[in-house]
């Protein structure tokens, strides 16, 4: 049964873990998702779990601990944001080449330099072809609930790929929100156990887990890992459609916000779809055409769904709140127009660049970019920049 209660993202986390209560966590704290491994220290310290809780010298050593742990046979988990992650880099892709389901708190925050401590997802997009399956959160409640499916989704013999829950840095990992709690008992059923069938410590199982493969080999193994995620996509809603009939809330790999009849639409990831989606009812009720997409899974990359959600819009933005430095936008903005090529080819496109830095981005903001919409709707494709950035000082 589900209870009402009051908590931050990351504390809303920390309990779907200590819910969990996975066999090792190793972790290294790092603004804004030191208080993760705060709380799982504390559950250990007052017996609420029975979690081997590692404390490390470095993020690099808490993935490398993970590592260890996965390949032995046990269920691993971690957190991090920022220059944490990038520490992880060489380890998040040994992870996912070894098919080890780690699962990680990301709490996204800007990615040095110049060194802030604000939301951004610079940390996340660089890790963005290491293998990882990724999804995002918009609010404490999606946080704690896309944790509680993370490991159904990773050990999924389908599957075997890590997973990243990603929710943003202080909007929502520190931000107190009313969300729905379930039960201990029923959490840990539907998290279920882990009992994979080869690992290192199985007597009975020769097999050796490794970062390295000679040439003849490597291809193959990387084609594996692609299968694994062309193979992800069902799962994630098979388990979405588990999480629904048991826990009542329904998931899929975005949202669609009153998309109905929509010519104008944001395509938009995480915590500011709430500001966005606000505009979005004004809009509606002066009788303008707006709608919204909310990506939830960014890996795998659902291009043929999104192309269908957005086959009759006349105009889009898609947002990013990471910066490519490509001279084209952001990443979330290429995978868009890669999924719209050749599907949905009539729709003016436009990237927007914002809220870097934890820059905010207000319910006018997006009215106002929802005006701009409307005007390049008319315009020759020819005409329309490729990318933007909003909200910066001139």
């Amino acid at each position: 049964m589900s209870k009402k209660n009051r908590m931050s993202g990351n504390e809303a986390v920390a309990n779907a873990i200590r819910q969990i209560d996975p066999d090792v966590i190793a972790a290294f704290p790092i603004t804004p998702s030191t208080e993760i491994p705060q709380y799982i220290s504390k559950f250990k310290a007052d017996g609420l779990i029975s979690t081997e809780f590692v404390t490390v010298e470095s993020e690099h050593s808490a993935m490398s601990a993970c590592i260890g742990a996965s390949a032995s046979g046990v269920r691993a988990m971690t957190a991090t944001s920022s220059a944490g992650m990038a520490l992880m880099y060489e380890l998040l892709y040994v992870a996912a080449s070894d098919r080890l389901p780690i699962v990680m708190a990301a709490v996204n925050r800007t990615l040095s330099g110049p060194i802030n401590i604000n939301t951004e997802h610079s940390d996340s997009m660089g890790a963005r072809d290491s293998g990882w399956i990724q999804i995002y959160s918009e609010n404490a409640q999606e946080a704690y609930d896309n944790m509680l499916m993370a490991h159904r989704i990773a050990e999924h013999p389908d599957v075997m790929l890590p997973v990243m829950i990603c929710q943003d840095g202080f909007i929502t990992s520190h931000a107190i929100e009313n969300i729905l709690l379930e039960d201990d008992e029923a959490a840990a059923a539907f998290a279920g156990g882990y009992d994979p069938p080869h690992h290192l410590l199985d007597p009975e199982s020769s097999v050796a887990v490794g970062p390295y493969s000679v040439s003849p080999y490597v291809m193959e193994m990387k084609v594996a890992q692609a299968n694994a995620m062309i193979r992800a996509r069902k799962v994630i809603l098979d388990v979405a459609a588990d999480f629904e009939k048991t826990f009542g809330r329904g998931y899929g790999l975005f949202e669609e916000y009153r998309m109905e009849g929509a010519e104008l639409a944001l395509l938009i990831m995480s915590s500011a779809a709430g500001t966005a989606k606000v505009a979005v009812d004004r809009l509606r009720e002066k009788g303008v055409k707006a709608g919204l997409v909310k990506l939830r899974v960014f890996r795998p990359f659902p291009a043929a769904e999104l192309a269908a959600a957005l086959k009759g819009v006349r105009a889009l933005a898609v947002m990013d709140r990471s910066e490519g430095f490509s001279a084209n936008g952001g990443p979330l903005g290429a995978e868009v127009r890669m999924a719209l090529y050749g599907k949905a080819d009539g729709i003016k496109t436009i990237n927007i660049v914002f809220g870097l830095g934890g820059r905010d981005a207000r319910v006018e903001d997006f009215e106002a970019l929802y005006g701009e919409l409307a005007g390049l709707a008319g315009k020759p494709a020819a005409d329309i920049p490729y990318f933007k950035h909003m909200g910066q000082r001139e």
